[in-house]
């Protein structure tokens, strides 16, 4: 297993961010989500889209092997974040680096003080970074119709998540 070192996107990880969303998803809808988020000040947070690279990689970008992005969101007009996309090369699913640029992307959002994270995503994969399956039962809905145990939450710091509908950015399509 490899060890990963995971650090904010630069202007440089622009091209392999983008790289790497081309061939996780079977369309490049996640690339140019990514793309439409990125020039979206209302949407856009500084230091939450994050890169992974083997560690003691010296040959950035071109050594970035995975990204994920959090951006704003609001539940019932409160600010929140959500987790979309997350995206490692084919090369390296299950060697960690998927979960080392989340664990680190999540760490950098509690230092920013976010508060709560939302996610739509597989129901195994989300709980080991402390998401919540069922974000429904904190009171958190989704804007339309997403299965209960795919739409997860996670409060980043320990307080009681908002109640309400989640708004995401305009970018996502959603509601």
């Amino acid at each position: 297993m490899n060890t990963w070192q995971c650090r904010p996107e630069t202007p440089e990880d622009i091209p392999a961010v983008r790289r790497i969303n081309l061939a996780a998803f079977e369309t490049a809808g996640e690339a140019d989500l990514v793309d439409a988020l990125r020039q979206d000040p209302a949407a856009w947070l500084p230091g939450l889209s994050y890169v992974a690279e083997p560690a003691g990689s010296t040959a950035a970008p071109a050594s970035v092997v995975a990204h994920a992005l959090l951006t704003r969101c609001h539940i019932a007009g409160e600010p929140a974040v959500a987790l979309a996309p997350c995206a490692v090369l084919p090369e390296y699913h299950k060697q960690g680096a998927g979960s080392a640029v989340v664990r680190a992307l999540l760490d950098a959002a509690r230092a920013a003080g976010e508060r709560t994270a939302v996610v739509l995503g597989h129901p195994p994969y989300y709980p080991r970074f402390g998401f919540e399956p069922a974000a429904s039962r904190f009171g958190i809905l989704p804007p339309q119709e997403w299965p209960d145990e795919a739409f997860l939450a996670l409060s980043l710091d320990g307080s009681t998540p908002p109640r309400g509908t989640v708004r995401y950015a305009e970018a996502f399509g959603i509601g």
